[in-house]
């Protein structure tokens, strides 16, 4: 009997996280809620580097803070291509490069992320096993979305260290 307590004590308390979750959004609640974690702390980042900002590099050769904002939103609207959504019918080759000001890297920016978000709101269950082809491998839908948003993350972790560097402070670090 009191193995039996145990075991069914162990059960409820291994399912109530997974009520919780389902019910509760936001960070550490699965894909969704990290994606707008990572959105946030983008845009709010872009938002709070000034614009001469957006043109510095750190060494000759290296992506410019602009351009680093720029591979996110076209690498963000590839890989989703890739998963079935059109890329965007303004987005031309070069863009990394050639979109230099705040405005239009932040919105070129906000657009991806809105599209990788809206994407993956619609999609079912069954459609992140979807299999799909990229480069010379084959995926899965769900791998993915796991690629865009550790492609985000790692970008992410490369502007704050930007924005160290030259005297901005992440808003969310306070310091």
């Amino acid at each position: 009997m009191r193995k039996a307590f145990f075991v069914l004590l162990c059960l409820a308390l291994a399912a109530r996280p997974m009520v919780a979750q389902s019910a509760t959004e936001g960070l550490w609640q699965g894909y969704d809620g990290e994606w707008r974690h990572v959105s946030s702390q983008l845009m709010s980042l872009a938002e709070a580097t000034p614009e001469e900002k957006f043109a510095w590099r750190p060494a000759p050769g290296v992506r410019s803070t602009s351009e680093v904002y720029m591979h996110i939103a076209m690498a963000n609207f590839y890989l989703l291509s890739v998963t079935g959504p059109k890329m965007p019918a303004d987005l031309k080759e070069g863009m990394e490069t050639s979109v230099t000001s705040k405005a239009e890297v932040i919105n070129w920016l906000k657009r991806s992320l809105e599209a990788v978000k809206q994407a993956h709101l619609a999609i079912t269950p069954p459609g992140l096993q979807r299999k799909v082809h990229i480069a010379d491998r084959d995926a899965t839908v769900e791998g993915m979305y796991l690629r865009i948003i550790v492609h985000a993350n790692e970008h992410m972790g490369q502007l704050v260290a930007y924005a160290r560097m030259t005297g901005v402070v992440p808003p969310w670090s306070g310091k």
